[in-house]
């Protein structure tokens, strides 16, 4: 059995956080899931800084857009500046779904975009349909 993917999530919303993390067990998607609340803390969690040495490199960042301190668009024109993070997927995880949103985060660099859904039901399907692609189809075997 191989071991679980990482994912760094992004999100400022405890609620969020505990949501996403519900739909992740729920859905029955073995992964590693990190948290930060902003911009910042997730740079510094990138680049093992502070309490974030010898933290596992993710194998994907989950990001909210709407963040105090450093917002989800300023930390991917930030990460996608710095060769040895740039690598890294980036799938924004919002609740906005505006056109100028979608195509900045792509502009920006981002690997995906999802929009939060309503219904844990929903966000269960979400994160089933990530685990098939990101986990199945695109990263490579450990």
């Amino acid at each position: 059995m191989s071991k679980p993917c990482c994912i760094l999530l992004v999100e400022d919303d405890p609620a969020d956080a505990h949501l996403t993390r519900m739909a992740f067990e729920e859905g029955h998607v073995r992964v590693n899931l990190e948290h930060v609340e902003n911009g910042e803390e997730a740079l510094a969690y990138l680049q093992g800084e502070g309490p974030y040495a010898g933290k596992d490199t993710p194998d994907l960042v989950l990001l909210d857009l709407n963040m105090p301190r450093m917002d989800g668009r300023e930390f991917l024109r930030e990460v996608k500046k710095l060769d040895h993070l740039r690598a890294i997927p980036v799938v924004v995880l919002t609740t906005s779904d505006a056109e100028s949103d979608i195509y900045a985060s792509y502009d920006q660099g981002a690997a995906g975009f999802v929009v939060k859904p309503v219904s844990i039901d929903d966000f269960i399907h979400q994160i089933r349909k990530l685990e098939d692609y990101w986990f199945e189809l695109v990263r490579r075997p450990v």
